[in-house]
C-alpha cells in the first residue's frame, strides 16, 4: 500500500499550467482553486515538505472531488489525481475517531449486514415476480459471462433481471455468478484503503475461472475493476471488461417498442466511451435519441460527495436536469446507479416532473425482444 510521500514525483509534475480547470464541474461552478487538482497539489506539496499538516481544512478540500477523473484526462502530465487523493485521504482519516467509525461501519460483516438487511427489507416491499425464461438453443459457441452485478444489484435487482430477461432470448449466452464482494470504490472515496485491498483480493480470486468476458451494468464498478491492477485473467486485456449495454449492441437482438417514446442519455464519469449508444437505438423500433447539453458533465451525486457537499452536489444536479429537462424525453437513460439516484436529485430541485429515469438496460427490457 503506497504513502503520500511515494507520489512526492508525481505532485511535483504538476506545472499549475490550469488545464485542470478547463475539465473540473466543481472549478466552473465555484472558481474555487482548492477544488481542482493543481491547488490540491499545492496543499499536499506543502505537507510533504514539511509546511503544512494533513488537517480538518486540507481534508475538506479532498472532499471536495467527485472522483470524475477528467482532471487526469485534460492532464498534459499525466498524473493520476484520483490515486493520489485517496491516498492523502487515508493519511488524514487513519488516525482519526471519525476515520476509525468509517472503518467499522464499512467491516466486512458490518457492510455485508447492512447489504443483506435492505436485500430483505426491498423484497418485502417491492417483491419480485420472476419472467419466463426461453428455452436456449446450446448448438452455437456459448459466451460466457462473468456477471459482477455490484451492490445495488444485490439489494434491487431490477437492472441484473432485466439484463437476464434480454439474455433469455439469446441462445449463445452462459452467464456466471459468484459471490462477489462491493467493488471498492466507497472504501476508495473515503480513504479506507485496508477495506478497498481486502475486497479486491476476493473480487481476484472469484475471478480465477472460466469465462470469455467480465460483465458489469455500472459504469463505476467497471471503472474499478479495471484499476485493481492484478491481472484477473492471463492476458490481462481490459478488453475482457464488458458493461451490459455494450455486450447487447453487438448481439443480434432487435427491440420494438409499441409507442413512440423519445429518449436521452446521461454519461456517467466513470464510462470510458458511449460508442455502443448509437448502435442500439438503431435496433430499437419507435424510439428517437434527443442528446441533452452537456450529455457527459457530471450529475453531482458521486457516492459521498453528495453528503459531505450537499449544496455543490444539488447544484451540479440541478443543472443536469435542466439540460435534460430541454430535450422533452419520455426516458433518461444511463448506466449507473448513482447517476439515477444524482439525475433524481436534481429534478427533485428543480421543482419540475421528472421522465422516467433508469439503466438503459432496464428500458430495452421494456420492448419486446426479438
Amino acid at each position: 500500500m503506497k504513502k503520500l510521500e511515494d507520489f512526492a514525483d508525481e505532485i511535483n509534475k504538476c506545472s499549475k499550467c490550469g488545464m485542470c480547470q478547463e475539465a473540473c464541474p466543481l472549478y466552473k461552478l465555484t472558481g474555487n482553486d482548492c477544488a481542482v487538482s493543481r491547488g490540491k497539489f499545492v496543499m499536499l506539496d506543502g505537507v510533504l515538505k514539511g509546511d503544512l499538516k494533513l488537517s480538518k481544512n486540507i481534508e475538506k478540500y479532498l472532499d471536495m472531488c467527485l472522483k470524475c477523473g477528467k482532471c487526469k484526462d485534460f492532464c498534459p502530465s499525466d498524473i493520476d489525481v484520483c490515486e493520489i487523493l485517496n491516498t492523502a485521504k487515508f493519511e488524514c482519516a487513519k488516525d482519526t475517531f471519525h476515520g476509525k467509525i468509517i472503518k467499522l461501519f464499512q467491516s466486512r460483516l458490518f457492510f455485508g449486514c447492512t447489504i443483506k438487511i435492505w436485500k430483505f427489507l426491498a423484497n418485502l416491499i417491492f417483491p419480485y415476480l420472476p419472467f419466463a425464461e426461453k428455452n436456449q438453443k446450446k448448438d452455437t459457441k456459448l459466451i460466457k459471462l462473468l456477471y459482477f452485478k455490484g451492490c445495488v444489484n444485490e439489494v434491487f435487482p431490477s437492472v441484473a433481471n432485466a439484463f437476464k430477461k434480454i439474455c433469455s432470448h439469446l441462445d449463445n449466452v452462459e452467464i456466471i455468478e459468484r459471490n462477489f464482494e462491493c467493488c471498492g470504490l466507497p472504501f476508495l472515496s473515503s480513504g479506507n484503503l485496508e477495506r478497498y485491498e481486502e475486497v479486491k483480493k476476493h473480487n481476484l480470486e472469484l475471478m480465477n475461472c472460466e469465462f470469455d468476458y467480465i460483465l458489469t451494468d455500472c459504469a463505476s464498478c467497471e471503472s474499478t475493476l479495471k484499476g485493481y491492477g492484478s491481472d484477473p485473467t492471463p492476458e490481462n486485456n481490459s478488453k475482457l471488461f464488458l458493461n451490459a449495454a455494450e455486450f447487447l449492441a453487438e448481439q443480434k437482438v432487435k427491440f420494438s417498442f409499441k409507442k413512440p417514446v423519445k429518449v436521452t442519455f446521461h454519461k456517467p464519469c466513470h464510462l470510458g466511451n458511449d460508442d455502443f449508444l448509437k448502435k442500439l437505438i438503431d435496433k430499437c423500433e419507435n424510439v428517437e435519441y434527443i442528446k441533452m447539453k452537456d450529455y457527459d458533465e457530471c450529475c453531482g451525486f458521486a457516492g459521498e460527495f453528495a453528503i459531505k457537499n450537499p449544496k455543490l452536489s444539488i447544484s451540479l444536479a440541478k443543472q443536469k436536469a435542466e439540460n435534460a429537462y430541454a430535450t422533452g424525453a419520455d426516458y433518461i437513460l444511463t448506466s449507473c446507479p448513482a447517476c439515477v439516484l444524482g439525475l433524481r436529485e436534481g429534478f427533485l430541485a428543480l421543482g419540475k416532473k421528472s421522465p422516467k429515469i433508469m439503466n438503459v438496460v432496464e428500458f430495452l427490457a421494456l420492448a419486446e425482444i426479438e
